[in-house]
């Protein structure tokens, strides 16, 4: 008796997989398997994760553009990415004030190809550039301290 039970089992769970691959096959709307689902679903775990413009490579903003290289009208993509972009441009400012300048340099260049004309970005940018002005002069001091103190050892 418990032999016909896993056999009725097996035969329905094997019908109902074949089924829904059959139904997957027949859709042509079917974005899940697509690269623009697949995407979308990689953005919207980053999102969830709050990775939205790092690290390099895995970030929903990088995810999303590439959405839009597929389907630049891809209202989703367009909608989420400036839902982000106020808590986005937070994260390179974070960036900026960590002094993490390279990567603050690569995520304003990413928000630029989102919105290139938008004045947080011009203002990130300018805080980005005095911040790599003070860490300039920093290390120009630390040097010459580092050149006097060389200098009076010597004499």
């Amino acid at each position: 008796m418990a032999l016909i039970v896993l056999a009725g089992g097996i035969g329905w769970y094997v019908h109902a997989a074949g089924s829904a691959q059959a139904e997957a096959a027949g859709s042509g709307t079917s974005t899940d398997a697509s690269g623009e689902g697949i995407l979308l679903g990689l953005a919207k775990s980053a999102v969830s994760e709050h990775r939205l413009v790092a690290p390099a490579g895995s970030n929903a903003y990088e995810f999303y553009l590439s959405l839009l290289q597929l389907d630049p009208k891809n209202a989703v993509a367009r909608d989420d990415l400036n839902t982000l972009f106020t808590q986005a441009c937070n994260d390179v400012e974070q960036a900026i004030n960590a002094r993490d300048v390279d990567e603050a340099q690569r995520e304003l260049s990413l928000l630029r190809d989102y919105d290139s004309n938008n004045y947080k970005l011009a203002l990130l940018g300018s805080k980005l550039s005095a911040q790599r002005m003070v860490m300039m002069r920093e290390h120009e001091a630390q040097a010459a301290a580092i050149q006097a103190r060389t200098e009076s050892a010597t004499l």
